[in-house]
Parts: structure tokens; C-alpha cells; sequence
């Protein structure tokens, strides 16, 4: 993204990713913001793509002066999907996540107060760091052999439970095409490169015994060990 924006683009691209979608949204200044964040490719009959990181999309220029509520939302999944943060939801931006992930369901761990604690003896159990715990399911409950099927829909929804985390640590067993933590870091890497680049550390280890003490001795040692010095 430029990271000389203008105020104005910066407000408009908080509305069009997480606040209330704006309205007399004019066509000149859609492409003058996707032109600054991104690129803008005119081609024959008012059809134009719109290209930011990764993600390519058609639009088309309205016949009237504004985009229609429809043209609207679909940039908002667009922007959404290129991994675009407003303003507002940069400064929103806190709080480590934790990603447990198998062949099954991803379990999501939220650090919603983003610091470690000063005394590891507070730590509540089965509440690591004091996390929001989400769990993300597949669609389909049982697969066959270890191979993790491609469902985009399945690390899309992971990805946009991670948009928020300052850092992220994805914790999963096996490697290559039946490892799901493998899989969910090349989706990201390919579709929301900003936040792959937010993941600190990978780790591999026996799920089905894996306690949240441990989770949170994993991410303890991972945190601390981005946060130290690299010495000189």
C-alpha cells in the first residue's frame, strides 16, 4: 500500500473494510483509491480491473455518477480479501492469536490483552494467556487417510479470524501435503500476504496430546523468543 495516502483515503478504506458501508460513492474516487493501494487496468466497454496485492477483480463503471449498494459490498469483499486494513483497523491491530490446527477443526486462541503476564502463576488453566477461544470446523467431519483436502473455505474463514493478531502461531503435526498448519501458511502466503507475514513461528507436535498448558508454554517460548534481541 502507499504509504503516503491521503487522510481522506485512509477514512474511506475503514468504512469500506470494517465500518458501515459508505454511500454516493463515486466511481473517480474508487479508481483513485484502488489506484493509490493498488493498480487500475482500464479495458474497452467501462470495464476496468482492479488489481491489489494478490487479487484481481472486474468492475465496471456505473451508468450513473455513484456505485449501486452491490458494487459497494462486492469491493468490500475484494479489498477484504486482498488483506487491505483501513486506518482504523490497523490501530485496532493488538493481541497474539494462536492457530492448533489438524485434519478436522482449527482452534483459534485470542491474547485479548497483549501482553505476557508478569506472573505465570496467575495463568488460569485451560485459558492460555488469558485467550478468547474460538474453534473452526470443516464442513465435512471425517476424511479418510492424512492427506488435508484443498477447502478454501475452510482457511479463508481462519484468515479472517487473524486479520487483528500482531503476531501468529500456528501449531499443528506431520509436515508437507498432510500437514493442515502447512497448508493453512502457503494459503496465506498466497491470498493474505499481509498476514502470513504477521506469523512468528510454526510448530509441529502430537495433537491428540497436546494440553493448553502446553499451548501456552509454546507460545510463551515463541513470543519471547521474537521479542529478544538478535545479538550483534
Amino acid at each position: 500500500m502507499n504509504t503516503h495516502i491521503r487522510h481522506d483515503h485512509e477514512e474511506l478504506l475503514a468504512s469500506l473494510v470494517g465500518g458501515k458501508l459508505p454511500r454516493n460513492l463515486s466511481w473517480s474516487t474508487v479508481v483513485e483509491l484502488i489506484g493509490k493501494i493498488g493498480e487500475v487496468e482500464e479495458r474497452n466497454n467501462d470495464e476496468f480491473v482492479f488489481v491489489v496485492g494478490s487479487q484481481r477483480a472486474f468492475f465496471k463503471r456505473p451508468s450513473t455518477h455513484n456505485l449501486e449498494v452491490e458494487e459497494i459490498s462486492r469491493l468490500r469483499t475484494f479489498l477484504k480479501e486482498a488483506g487491505v486494513l483501513g486506518k482504523k483497523a490497523k490501530e485496532h491491530q493488538s493481541g497474539r492469536m494462536v492457530v492448533v490446527i489438524d485434519h478436522h477443526a482449527a482452534h483459534i486462541f485470542h491474547d485479548l490483552g497483549g501482553s505476557l503476564p508478569e506472573n505465570e502463576a496467575t495463568v488460569k488453566p485451560y485459558d492460555p494467556f488469558g485467550f478468547q477461544h474460538h474453534l473452526v470446523h470443516r464442513k465435512e467431519a471425517h476424511y479418510i487417510g492424512d492427506h488435508v483436502p484443498e477447502e478454501t473455505s475452510f482457511y479463508e474463514e481462519i484468515a479472517g479470524k487473524l486479520v487483528h493478531a500482531s503476531a501468529i502461531i500456528l501449531i499443528g503435526h506431520a509436515k508437507g501435503k498432510s500437514s493442515a498448519v502447512d497448508v493453512l501458511s502457503d494459503y496465506l502466503k498466497s491470498h493474505h500476504p499481509e498476514t502470513f507475514d504477521r506469523i512468528v513461528a510454526t510448530e509441529n507436535t502430537d495433537l491428540s496430546a497436546l494440553t493448553d498448558a502446553e499451548i501456552e508454554a509454546i507460545a510463551k517460548k515463541h513470543i519471547r523468543g521474537a521479542a529478544e534481541p538478535v545479538p550483534a
